[in-house]
């Protein structure tokens, strides 16, 4: 920084200097109206011990003027430095007497203090807020940590700290040493397998980046699924059991009941007349059960036997009209759309697709409707529309649920098929009444770009 007229020494001789510069300019502004009153004064014809008298006591009051106003002037001055120096250490309770208005002085009083009260405001807020996010981060089962530039350790809350299990101090601790250097690397959002502080889990991992003094750093936050997955997991079996209890129960009541009747028709003698019609009877009972219990096993099996999608590159209009071609029973109209590719499976999309437009066909065979599909990207995305004109779905929450279907010959797998094979290229798949008019719509959205786990 340069110091203007001369003063380049930024120490206190520098003020001295201004100051006596500012009492230099006073003075000499009062020294053309003294000159003048002396010059009348000498001309004057009164006695010289009168003007002696009078000529002193008005350079006496020339200076003590001069005097008080550079006093003044320094008063407002130090007390401005004060106020300011006050604020610049962070005192933002220190205030300045307001004094006139239209004074300048009185001016940068009130706009002063006005600012030292917002500087005041804003810091109780800030603190609030910084006292609010550290109960939060405290009290939250959630670790937070934030790495520097070199990927070393500067910040943990309670959780993080917990998790960890180190007796020493983990500040400064380089990422691979805790071994968490994956999470600096790789997308910043995603599900991983890690062992912490001994303990291995799942945990769902966020990553962001926040600047501390000026300098980089990446925020990790681990949220640990494990036991929310297991708790899933568990409500699913029992969901699965209940399922296939009731369907073996459905199967099982029946044969045992008409195995008891023939039981008991054999045991007579002599037999009845008619029963080699009751036998036959109850074993086509029988057989039917058989079969759709195995139909009911069989449809178990293929839920589990879902293999992951072989991806590669393919044109979604081929796949939509392969699809559309398989329907024989009603017309199925394609509209047209642009030339999208996607990194998907196509064998699997065709068969969502094949499931969808059946679904779609059925219910438009029952009111004579028709079928439509189309295709529009959105952004990074893809979306397939299918729509009929049948009667529309019933309001229900469970047309995804396993088993769940509203029709009589229906397995209820399809659509959660549908949905699993969406949900693995890294969709989605949603059913609901059309708002345009009778039937429904389903709309299976998935990305063009393939996004690594």
């Amino acid at each position: 920084m340069s110091w203007s007229d001369g003063d380049s020494d930024p120490s206190g001789s520098r003020h001295f200097g201004r100051e006596y510069r500012a009492f230099l300019l006073v003075l000499l502004s009062g020294l053309p109206g003294i000159a003048l009153a002396s010059v009348l004064l000498i001309r004057a014809d009164i006695p010289s011990i009168v003007k002696l008298g009078f000529g002193g006591a008005m350079v006496a009051a020339w200076l003590g003027l001069v005097a008080a106003a550079n006093a003044r002037s320094r008063y407002h001055m130090r007390t401005l430095s004060n106020l300011l120096a006050a604020l610049r250490e962070g005192d933002y309770s220190f205030r300045l007497r307001r004094t006139h208005r239209r004074d300048p002085v009185g001016d940068v009083v009130t706009e002063l203090n006005a600012l030292a009260e917002t500087l005041r405001t804003q810091r109780v807020e800030d603190l609030e807020a910084t006292a609010l996010v550290r109960k939060v981060m405290g009290e939250i089962d959630v670790a937070v940590l934030a790495f520097d530039g070199s990927g070393r350790l500067r910040q943990v809350n309670e959780a993080a700290d917990r998790l960890l299990g180190e007796t020493d101090d983990v500040i400064g601790r380089d990422a691979a040493e805790l071994g968490l250097e994956s999470c600096l690397t790789g997308p910043p959002s995603r599900t991983v397998d890690l062992t912490i502080g001994g303990t291995s889990g799942r945990w769902e991992m966020r990553r962001g980046t926040l600047r501390q003094h000026g300098r980089p750093h990446q925020l990790v936050v681990l949220s640990d699924v494990s036991r929310a997955l297991r708790a899933e997991e568990l409500q699913a079996w029992k969901r699965l059991i209940r399922v296939i209890g009731h369907e073996l129960n459905n199967s099982l009541a029946p044969i045992k009941s008409l195995a008891g009747s023939m039981e008991i028709l054999v045991e007579q003698d002599p037999l009845p007349d008619d029963w080699r019609t009751d036998v036959r009877r109850g074993l086509d009972v029988i057989s039917s059960r058989a079969e759709a219990l195995a139909r009911f096993m069989n449809d178990c099996s293929r839920l589990a036997k879902m293999p992951e999608p072989t991806r590669s590159t393919a044109i979604l209009g081929d796949c939509v009209r392969r699809a559309a071609a398989i329907e024989t029973r009603i017309a199925v109209t394609v509209e047209p759309g642009d030339v999208v590719t996607a990194e998907v499976d196509p064998d699997q999309i065709e068969q969502l697709l094949i499931n969808l437009v059946r679904n779609a066909a059925e219910a438009s065979l029952e009111t004579n409707g028709h079928v439509s599909i189309s295709w529009q990207t959105d952004g990074d995305w893809v979306d397939v529309v299918v729509q009929d004109t049948g009667k529309g779905l019933p309001e229900s929450a469970n047309l995804f649920v396993p088993f769940f279907t509203t029709k009589a010959e229906g397995s209820g797998i399809g659509l959660f098929l549908c949905r699993q094979i969406a949900e693995a290229h890294g969709g989605s798949l949603s059913v609901r009444n059309r708002e345009d008019g009778p039937g429904c719509e389903a709309k299976l959205s998935i990305p063009l770009r393939t996004v690594e786990d």
